[in-house]
């Protein structure tokens, strides 16, 4: 009915269309445009419509706000933990210190713990980075997102490149971290209406895991551990201050909460430090979390290395165990063949050792050789695996071993001398 009103003329008359090839035009057209509304319903399953930029904020995180004592426009900052998959929210309460309002759980990252070092490489980054209104985009072909600004300062310093990487919806990662779109919807709204309370640019803190004793000692033998020590130490800023640091780069490491003690003097990432303080309150209290974390961590990593000391040891025993018990099992093996080689009547046995005599002349040390390695073969390997199937109550026993072999001759027949 749709198209048939578009091919009516103004006096209300359809005119016939001209020819078959129009009639299929209007097929394929009406096609394309089904085709077209049915990519767009599945691009963007949280139909949120053309305003979804604009949506306020959901009615369960309003009620966590007021229960937590913070305005709808206040400052924000995010937390990402690859290796939990979740993505924390943590919003400025009146008293000017920050409290965790929500937890998203990440419906996919790509890559692996670990830093992104290039294009192309489908990491997640990890690392501190500041998010401004110009990163944000509401017009996303994965419903929301906002970028992270990768690579930053410290990123560049080290020579990573990379473009796009974004947190967004749509559950598709290619080295983002991607979230359901409702779940981006609320993410979206909160940092736009952080900017609309004055904040110029938020926080992302991107970590492997959470940077507990624990999580350490068990990751102690990744290449990655001194860069993530380095996080560790912003990560413990913020848990002891509860307010994000103050993130300077310079000899391209990560500095936090750094006031240079010279006015004017900027960090610069690939230069040399300029001499600076921390606050001594917030360097006294972080510094004896990382005591406590670091005595914490050598204990269990102490623990760790030697259960995987024991652990190599068991294999290796193990090892050499199967190696012997298998050896012997060669030697059955190998007796069993010989048995089976066995000549069938002794009527044969006469005939078999005159025709094998010449060669034996032929070779005055034959004989004495085909007799070492028939005895080595019937014995089943090495003297330790002798002594396994005299002593070890299974398997063969010690009688039974050469039960199918004679007693080999190692006597050699000399040939009769010319007359």
């Amino acid at each position: 009915m749709v198209f048939g009103r578009l091919f009516t003329t103004p006096s209300g008359h359809r005119p016939d269309l001209p020819n078959r090839r129009s009639r299929q035009a209007v097929k394929i057209g009406a096609a394309l445009l089904l085709a077209g509304v049915v990519a767009a319903c599945q691009g963007d399953e949280f139909s949120a419509g053309p305003n979804k930029a604009k949506l306020p904020v959901s009615a369960s995180l309003k009620r966590k706000m007021t229960d937590l004592d913070m305005s709808l426009t206040s400052p924000i900052m995010v937390r990402i933990f690859k290796e939990e998959s979740e993505l924390e929210v943590w919003k400025q309460t009146r008293d000017g210190k920050y409290k965790l309002l929500d937890e998203f759980e990440i419906c996919k990252w790509s890559g692996k713990l670990g830093p992104k070092f290039k294009e192309g490489d489908r990491q997640a980054p990890e690392g501190f980075y500041e998010i401004t209104p110009a990163l944000m985009n509401p017009n996303s072909s994965y419903h929301l997102a906002f970028n992270l600004g990768y690579p930053n300062t410290y990123d560049r310093a080290h020579g990573r490149t990379g473009s796009h990487l974004m947190v967004h919806g749509a559950c598709s990662s290619r080295g983002c971290y991607a979230m359901t779109d409702e779940q981006v919807q609320d993410i979206y709204s909160l940092a736009r209406d952080s900017f609309k309370g004055g904040q110029r640019s938020f926080q992302v803190q991107a970590f492997p895991f959470r940077m507990t004793p624990e999580n350490m000692a068990r990751h102690r033998n990744s290449p990655h551990m001194e860069y993530w020590q380095m996080l560790k130490t912003g990560y413990d800023h913020f848990e002891v201050a509860k307010v994000p640091p103050q993130i300077s780069v310079c000899e391209k490491k990560y500095v936090f909460d750094a006031v240079p003690l010279v006015e004017g003097v900027p960090f610069r990432a690939s230069g040399k430090c300029p001499e600076y303080q921390v606050s001594p309150r917030i360097a006294s209290v972080v510094a004896a979390k990382r005591k406590r974390d670091n005595e914490k961590y050598q204990q269990l990593a102490a623990r760790l290395d030697a259960r995987e000391e024991r652990q190599k040891r068991w294999e290796e025993r193990s090892n050499k165990l199967a190696e012997v018990l298998g050896g012997g099992e060669d030697g059955e093996v190998t007796e069993t063949a010989a048995t089976d080689a066995a000549p069938a009547t002794p009527a044969e046995q006469p005939q078999q050792t005159a025709e094998a005599a010449p060669e034996a002349t032929k070779r005055p040390g034959a004989a004495v050789e085909n007799a070492y390695a028939a005895q080595d073969q019937s014995g089943g390997g090495s003297a330790v695996g002798s002594f396994f199937k005299r002593w070890v109550p299974f398997g063969p026993k010690a009688s039974d071993e050469g039960a199918g072999i004679g007693p080999i001759t190692t006597e050699i027949v000399p040939a009769a001398k010319p007359e």
